[in-house]
């Protein structure tokens, strides 16, 4: 990475002249190129203040010599201001038991063969809280510091992911409680007292502990399915999927388990594209979808299969011999399936449409983890679709999810 200056800013080995007033932010640009192909360097350039962390830079003096936005705006600091200043008079950082950050790193004066200080949590005055990494740039190993790189990040994302993860833990405590609480006692009573029930009883306290053991079977199961997403490991295994025939057999799971009939309306445009998706994933979206219509919305659920024409996408022209077409990208329409569910119910308030595929999202009616709209966004997505919920022409919730064809580039 070549850094430079630009627009008359000072060099990050340069130090300011006596009476020299500080400038602006000191911009510097970073040419980055690919090995075998360094005659286009330069084409990606990047300022400082295109970086979304703060970043300042001291020279062999630890006089500042660049200042980015983002580090005024987490110091509260103007550049102008901080340009010319030692740059532990700029960052007076010290750790958690009130120490010194400067003084107990002692980057120019310390170990010559260290080349960089781990990110740490240290304070700012006024006790803000941020966390803080240090590059050492030597002219030569073990010799002095040539330039002294300094990173600069806010902890509201990691104070949000603790927030996240507490809540989840605490959601799962108190979902597993429940149903663990009433397998114990049952079976801790049917073992003492075994003999003393009559087997309708013993029916009735098996079936309680079988489907609170289906609870928590689903609850581990949702858990997975979040760790999966969030770190982007979640496997899609396509194969052809009859989506009308898929729908259709939820219908009739949630008429068989005492739903009414007349509950459900299934409606199918002509002229449906193969899908290729992962079947299990698909009856996990559906399953999701209709069991909140039917336990949040009032009246008839509506259920639409349609097809649907996606965002066109980047394709490559190829060049053919004998004309005078060349290669180069071309746009091409993608056909996917459309699935609408419906409801007729009082719908989801305007001001929380944002937050319905967030964590723990459980609406007006309590229960629930609040996890599987969550994780039914993340399966959708992990298939190339999108997902949108908004108000139904009848006045309740309308949950749309497109998936893309997603047959396989030898059948494309």
């Amino acid at each position: 990475m070549d850094v430079g200056t630009s627009h008359g800013a000072r060099g990050a080995e340069q130090t300011p002249a006596p009476g020299e007033p500080a400038g602006g932010t000191a911009r510097f640009e970073a040419h980055a190129g690919t090995s075998g192909d360094a005659g286009r360097q330069g084409e990606c350039a990047v300022t400082p203040d295109d970086l979304p962390d703060g970043l300042v830079i001291a020279d062999p003096q630890g006089r500042v010599v660049c200042f980015n936005a983002a580090a005024a705006r987490i110091t509260e600091l103007h550049p102008a201001s901080a340009l010319g200043l030692p740059i532990e008079r700029v960052l007076p950082l010290e750790d958690m038991e009130g120490r010194r950050w400067w003084q107990v790193t002692d980057p120019y004066g310390g170990l010559a063969t260290r080349t960089r200080q781990p990110e740490r949590n240290l304070l700012l005055p006024g006790g803000r809280e941020v966390l803080v990494s240090a590059s050492y740039v030597r002219e030569y190993p073990t010799g002095p510091i040539r330039r002294l790189v300094v990173a600069v990040r806010g902890t509201e994302a990691r104070r949000r992911g603790e927030r996240d993860q507490a809540e989840l833990i605490a959601t799962v405590a108190h979902e597993l409680r429940s149903p663990l609480t009433s397998v114990k006692g049952f079976t801790a009573t049917l073992l003492a007292k075994w003999e003393r029930f009559t087997d309708d009883q013993k029916r009735l306290m098996l079936e309680t502990v079988d489907a609170d053991a289906n609870r928590v079977t689903r609850l581990i199961a949702e858990l997975l399915d979040i760790s999966r997403i969030d770190s982007g490991r979640l496997e899609v295994r396509k194969q052809p999927v009859d989506m009308v025939a898929a729908v259709r057999r939820h219908v009739e799971a949630h008429r068989a388990g005492g739903t009414a009939a007349e509950r459900f309306e299934v409606r199918v445009e002509p002229s449906l594209p193969a899908l290729w998706a992962d079947p299990d994933k698909i009856d996990q979206v559906l399953g999701n979808l209709l069991e909140n219509a039917v336990r949040h919305g009032e009246g008839p659920v509506t259920i639409e299969v349609a097809p649907a024409v996606l965002e066109s996408r980047p394709g490559m022209r190829r060049e053919r011999r004998g004309t005078g077409s060349s290669a180069g990208p071309v746009r091409r329409a993608q056909e996917g399936t459309t699935v609408t569910v419906s409801d007729r119910g009082p719908g989801i308030p305007e001001e929380s449409l944002g937050r319905v595929f967030t964590r723990f999202w459980r609406g007006s009616k309590r229960g629930g983890t609040g996890l599987g709209l969550y994780i039914v966004k993340g399966i959708v997505e992990a298939h190339g679709g999108t997902i949108t919920v908004g108000r139904s022409p009848a006045g309740g919730a309308e949950f749309r999810f497109t998936l893309p064809v997603g047959a396989p580039a030898v059948l494309s």
